[in-house]
């Protein structure tokens, strides 16, 4: 262990450009730091079933889905820690009065609370999918759910914010909000990976560009920040490389000594 890290990449703006593209860099980058024996790691607030395809082709089985929710270690599932269900439907109901969808979520798939509506079909564009939650309003029911999506307008968080203190809510879009426990992100799976691991701070390193990677570019000691990242982003982060357009993981990895 001593000379090997474990390196945890966020998806959408680290590893994938704005078109949803894993640059040629990246892929290079990720399997050679492979066959140096380093561990690499996804670290996403995307569903497991949401980076299938990406999992494969870089043939990954280590990673963080949910914001932290669900951790996966080398194909088997280290730690889960699912939503209260009784603050689930009480948040359904008040969206519900104020016209805003909630979508449900599990490690095996995803359901809306209406049939339709265009903050759900607005938001999803971002991932460049055709795929959409298909109606059930009853899904919340009987499982465990590692992440909802409270679909709103910037500001109109804040009345859930002062309603629900169970969770935190996380936007990733102007239409669009995680809904996750109160307390639960990214740093959360990477510390559960890190002891099982028995790595030490100084061999973790994190990339990320979003809000939701805030508390895990904090915690992590070797922590880089892509160039098309948020400035709240930059700020917490130990390092700024260029952006993932412009060969920003590949340069990142030269930056932090890795490459």
């Amino acid at each position: 262990m001593k000379n090997k890290s474990v390196i945890f990449f966020d998806i959408d703006g680290t590893l994938l450009d704005e078109d949803k593209k894993l640059p040629r860099s990246t892929k290079e980058a990720i399997f050679t730091l492979k066959e140096m024996g380093h561990v690499v790691a996804i670290a996403t607030g995307r569903a497991p079933f949401m980076f299938e395809d990406l999992k494969k082709e870089l043939a990954i089985d280590t990673y963080i889905g949910y914001n932290g929710q669900y951790v996966v270690l080398e194909g088997e599932v280290l730690y889960t820690n699912p939503l209260k269900i009784s603050s689930v439907e009480k948040l359904t109901s008040a969206a519900l009065q104020r016209n805003h969808p909630v979508v449900y979520m599990d490690h095996e798939d995803m359901k809306a609370n209406v049939p339709e509506h265009k903050y759900i079909k607005e938001s999803f564009e971002f991932f460049k999918s055709t795929s959409l939650p298909t109606y059930d309003p009853h899904y919340f029911k009987g499982r465990d759910l590692y992440q909802a999506q409270l679909f709103c307008a910037e500001g109109e968080e804040k009345q859930y914010e002062q309603e629900f203190h169970d969770f935190d809510f996380v936007r990733w879009h102007p239409v669009a909000m995680d809904v996750v426990p109160k307390g639960g992100s990214k740093a959360k799976g990477i510390s559960e990976i890190a002891k099982k691991l028995g790595f030490p701070q100084e061999h973790l390193y994190a990339f990320g560009d979003g809000l939701n990677d805030i508390e895990m570019l904090s915690m992590v000691e070797n922590s880089v920040a892509m160039g098309n990242a948020e400035e709240k982003v930059k700020e917490v982060a130990k390092f700024v490389t260029k952006s993932v357009s412009d060969d920003g993981i590949f340069h990142g990895l030269q930056m932090v000594g890795l490459l």
